[in-house]
């Protein structure tokens, strides 16, 4: 049964403005400019205020059953032309899901196509792109005209052998506006859906697209058709970086810059050379959803208390650890923000800078030349700066030069690839810096991984059974508390997921002289976690059970990234 949703309230509209409704419409295939001129609030009820004028019904489309099979003999044409969708079949009648009532043209397209009379319900438009996009795949339109211009050009000819048209400029120029769309239309829709990554796979069978949202992979449903087209969407990307598109056999870097809807974006290009060929990922920097403040960042009110203290230190060593993607630069650009003023200087040096700050100079690493982190770092030192950050410390001669910075009087910033905070003594040892170095420069560590976070619209509270909780959960807390905790339920605004957007959980070890006096005897990494947690420090699976029981997130996302202490 289709859901039809409640009118809005008021008188029903009249000859005038059915008359406006219907050349907004004709002018961009929406009501949202207009919906105040027709007594409501929302697209969404100016569309339920013509449908009642009309006698047509309103549907929900994440909530309505979709026969999938109509798609077989239904003209995809019809579809991307008229932006409709067939719903299903009701008593020999064709159900089409439309954002115009007023298209007719349409409706008797698909009774002549299909032979069947059509009855048409309304749905948002935004809606129906969405459902268009996620049966049909991102630029099945777009796809449609390169098929349309293939047959032109070859008619009933089989190509054997595919050519290379980046070495034609004849089947460049052909091509090109075809694929320059379809390219953005993919790039558009990863900004859309805030995909940090985009993954373009060649395989076997043909080109696969994969969005990291939330970091998590989700696959893209795509049009067949376009792996006939998947060399000149690499193409097209390697122009667009500015790289050799020649050049199949070696790896190789780049960068894009955009605007998408009216924002700045950066993508970071990285082409490998794979079995079936070439791979490509696109780490998507959307620099206006970007807000680098440690308030922001997901931190409980003592942790930021905390780490605001260690940021404020005139020296010493301050580091961020966690794997690839865990938030780290966040953090770090993050504490930056909160320390920056006229009277501090602040210079940082990245490999590579993902995002500029206002009032903060910033150095590129560029290795190939020689500018390593190291011999940045030691130039750096002679700009007389107040606070460093190095994006990474790799190895031991940039591990020493930021111990030198640390007991020249400067505050030094920087990252390590670590499981915990505790690690990261050792791991700088292990380097070959001297224990008592690191013992005395070394004064917090922030340990940090993110967890997604509930989607508000469509989260629902349960109570949990026993058996079904994690040994280390909180339990006890749990029952005094009397609360319930929440689970991921999925609705169209999260895309079926059950969660939107992300939050760090941290593990923050503040050095205290049992600590400095451990790490100098080179103890295990564990002997000092168990000292820094009688001392107080909350590790990133107990902060993650503490974001659980506040209903930030689930059970599930933090065994996702922690592991039992």
């Amino acid at each position: 049964m289709i859901t039809a949703r409640t009118l809005p309230p008021g008188a029903r509209l009249d000859a005038t403005q059915i008359k406006l409704a219907r050349d907004a419409q004709a002018a961009d295939g929406h009501l949202a400019l207009v919906a105040s001129d027709l007594g409501c609030e929302t697209e969404e009820e100016a569309l339920a205020a013509v449908g009642e004028v009309l006698g047509l019904e309103v549907v929900d489309l994440s909530t309505v059953e979709v026969d999938l099979g109509l798609l077989k003999d239904f003209p995809l044409k019809l579809i991307h032309r008229h932006g409709i969708f067939p719903i299903r079949i009701e008593k020999g009648s064709v159900v089409v899901a439309t954002g115009n009532p007023f298209d007719l043209h349409a409706l008797d397209a698909v009774g002549a196509a299909t032979g069947k009379s059509v009855l048409p319900v309304l749905a948002v438009p935004d809606e129906l792109a969405k459902l268009i996009k996620a049966h049909l795949g991102v630029g099945a339109e777009t796809i449609d005209g390169l098929m349309a211009q293939d047959e032109q050009r070859h008619g009933n000819v089989e190509m054997l052998e595919e050519i290379d048209w980046n070495q034609s400029e004849a089947s460049e120029m052909v091509q090109q506006a075809s694929v320059v769309r379809l390219v953005n239309e993919i790039l558009e829709e990863a900004v859309e859906t805030r995909a940090s990554d985009i993954h373009i796979e060649s395989q076997a069978k043909g080109l696969k697209i994969r969005y990291r949202i939330d970091g998590v992979l989700q696959k893209q449903t795509l049009p067949s058709e376009l792996n006939r087209f998947s060399a000149a969407i690499i193409s097209r990307l390697k122009i667009m970086a500015r790289l050799n598109i020649a050049e199949k056999r070696l790896p190789q870097d780049g960068r894009i810059k955009l605007k998408v809807a009216g924002r700045e974006v950066d993508v970071r290009v990285s082409i490998i050379p794979m079995l079936h060929g070439e791979g490509i990922v696109m780490r998507v920097l959307d620099k206006d959803r970007m807000q680098f403040s440690l308030r922001g960042v997901g931190m409980d009110e003592d942790t930021y208390a905390r780490f605001n203290r260690l940021i404020q230190l005139p020296h010493g060593i301050i580091l961020v650890t966690g794997p690839t993607g865990s938030g780290k630069t966040t953090t770090l650009y993050s504490a930056l923000n909160e320390i920056k003023n006229e009277d501090t200087k602040i210079i940082t040096t990245e490999d590579p800078i993902e995002y500029q700050l206002e009032g903060i100079n910033q150095i590129q690493v560029h290795t190939k030349v020689g500018l390593t982190f190291a011999s940045s770092l030691r130039a750096i030192l002679r700009h007389d700066p107040d606070v460093v950050l190095v994006g990474e410390i790799r190895d031991l001669e940039t591990a020493e030069n930021a111990v030198q910075a640390s007991l020249t009087g400067h505050l030094v910033f920087s990252t390590l690839h670590t499981n915990d905070a505790a690690g990261a003594f050792m791991r700088l040892i292990d380097m070959g810096v001297e224990p008592f170095l690191v013992s005395s420069t070394v004064e917090g560590i922030m340990a940090q991984r993110l967890v997604r976070t509930l989607c508000r619209e469509c989260c629902e509270s349960y109570l949990p059974r026993s058996e079904d909780l994690p040994d280390d959960f909180p339990v006890a807390e749990l029952r005094e508390s009397g609360q319930r905790i929440l689970r991921p339920v999925g609705c169209r605004q999260c895309r079926g997921t059950g969660y939107s957007g992300r939050l760090g959980i941290y593990e923050l070890l503040v050095a205290d002289d049992e600590i400095r006096r451990l790490a100098g005897e080179r103890v295990g990494s564990n002997v000092i976690k168990q000292a820094a947690m009688k001392a107080g420090m909350r590790t990133l699976r107990h902060d993650g059970w503490r974001k659980v029981l506040r209903g930030k997130t689930t059970i599930d996302e933090v065994l996702r990234v922690t592991k039992a202490d």
